[in-house]
């Protein structure tokens, strides 16, 4: 495995295995929130994040990188970086589901690590869930150092 910039030539890899490795993280969505509220945040999730994808692709404020295995992109991850207050963002990742629990995904985040530290930053952040579909990535974030800001965020559908 290798980990190589992105190339506008692999934007439908890159949709392709994020859909398919969040897949699990919004059925558990849908089993954790009240119904009305997932489908008004999600009414078809899948557009949304292939539209989510494709902007944090193009977008000039953040960095790309794919993970090949044996020529195919297996994973991504996309950086920002908030050089007023030196703070590196893992800011969407991802790892095709018949590639993930093979360090994949670690080795992404390891990767954007250091290139935060090399580019400056001096704190790291990621955002995940804290249901049960996103326990894999926390494990990846805990392993690697990262530290959990407990936060309480409620919603009622109106």
């Amino acid at each position: 495995m290798q980990i190589e910039p992105y190339d506008p030539r692999q934007l439908d890899a890159v949709i392709r295995l994020s859909l398919r490795a969040w897949a699990p993280v919004f059925d558990s969505l849908q089993k954790v929130m009240d119904l009305d509220v997932y489908h008004e945040f999600y009414p078809d999730w899948r557009v949304d994040q292939q539209k989510a994808v494709e902007k944090v692709c193009a977008a000039a404020d953040t960095k790309v990188w794919v993970a090949i295995d044996s020529g195919s992109t297996v994973g991504f991850v996309a950086v920002k970086l908030h050089s007023e207050s030196k703070l590196g963002e893992i800011y969407m990742i991802a790892v095709d589901p018949d590639y993930q629990r093979r360090g994949i995904g670690t080795a992404l985040a390891e990767f954007a690590l250091d290139w935060m530290k090399v580019a400056g930053m001096s704190v790291a952040m990621v955002e995940t869930g804290g249901d049960p579909g996103h326990a894999p990535a926390r494990y990846t974030y805990e392993k690697l150092g990262f530290r959990m800001l407990p936060v309480a965020r409620y919603f009622k559908k109106l």
